[in-house]
């Protein structure tokens, strides 16, 4: 038996808005692990969470956060992803503009790009976050630690070690100079319009 209320279908269409909201960034729990501290009276139980956020246009970023509650600890590295996001330089064809190779801690990263069709050649932590950031076609090799935490970082700062080459159009670029190009284009259209009609006035004139 379910509880009778006064506006049954209010409250119905109310959830299946929020469920229909599309969301901007798209998020990715990497790793959820138990960690204790050590305090006066004994250990502390907590749990920390590692989030991947992106929006697959050449936005992405990670972030950990410490909660009681699984649930907190989630929300939390959500917030701290989407506070350090960062832009990645992605050429229009889907993959990166040059080779990086990048060494942090005890991890050790080499990306290298790759032709279309070739797809997403990494793996683990590398894997999610080369995804969230909307890179299609990518070769990568990972040395050293297997931690996610440690990977996840080095990927980020390959990532940022990414520059755009003078005159290349990226991802996040190309639907801009688009729109450009098409108010151009009306702009155009609307002074040749005007110049005939000034025409045709000075004609009927004369």
């Amino acid at each position: 038996m379910t509880a009778k209320t006064s506006k049954p279908d209010r409250k119905r269409d109310r959830r299946s808005d929020q469920r229909r909201e599309p969301k901007e960034y798209e998020e990715t729990t990497l790793a959820l692990d138990r960690v204790t501290r050590v305090v006066k009276g004994g250990r502390r139980m907590r749990f920390r969470a590692v989030v991947v956020v992106g929006n697959r246009k050449g936005k992405v970023g990670i972030g950990t956060g410490k909660a009681g509650e699984v649930q907190q600890a989630v929300q939390k590295a959500a917030r701290d992803a989407k506070r350090a996001m960062i832009r990645v330089p992605i050429v229009r064809d889907g993959t990166i503009p040059h080779e990086v190779n990048v060494k942090y801690k005890a991890a050790r990263l080499r990306l290298l790009p790759a032709s279309a069709g070739t797809g997403v050649i990494a793996g683990g932590a590398l894997r999610v976050i080369l995804d969230l950031a909307g890179v299609k076609d990518v070769l990568s090799k990972r040395f050293g630690t297997k931690n996610k935490l440690v990977n996840a970082q080095a990927a980020i700062l390959a990532l940022k070690a990414l520059k755009q080459p003078k005159g290349m159009v990226t991802l996040d670029e190309a639907p801009k100079k688009e729109e450009k190009k098409e108010e151009m284009n009306t702009n155009v259209k609307m002074i040749s319009r005007k110049e005939a009609e000034e025409k045709s006035k000075g004609a009927l004139s004369e």
